[in-house]
């Protein structure tokens, strides 16, 4: 990852049909977490309306550098940590599959 230039974190989900409500809250909750951390420039939460794409929730989130990215991290990690969540085992329990990923402008 580029220290300058903003970063695109890209997290796409493969999610069931019966786990998506719950799972649309959850990434909202994360989403309005990070919305009020420094750096974080814009951020949302996507569903599938159309299109034969097997992903069918999709997170953004625009950090202004790496700096920002780590800092959220920590921020997020220590959240989980207080409130007893762990992501893996939540996304296995739901059968959620995930292709996750930093991306810069090309």
């Amino acid at each position: 990852m580029s220290g300058s230039a903003s970063i695109h974190r890209i997290d796409k989900f493969v999610v069931p049909p019966e786990a998506v409500p719950t799972f649309v809250a959850l990434m909202q909750r994360i989403q309005q977490t990070l919305r009020g951390l420094p750096g974080c420039l814009r951020q949302m939460v996507l569903t599938q309306s159309g299109g034969p794409g097997e992903f069918n929730v999709i997170t953004l989130v625009e950090w202004e550098n790496t700096q920002a990215v780590t800092r959220a991290q920590e921020i997020v990690q220590r959240q989980f940590a207080a409130e007893g969540f762990k992501p893996a085992e939540f996304v296995r329990e739901q059968g959620i599959r995930a292709d996750l990923g930093f991306y810069e402008r090309a």
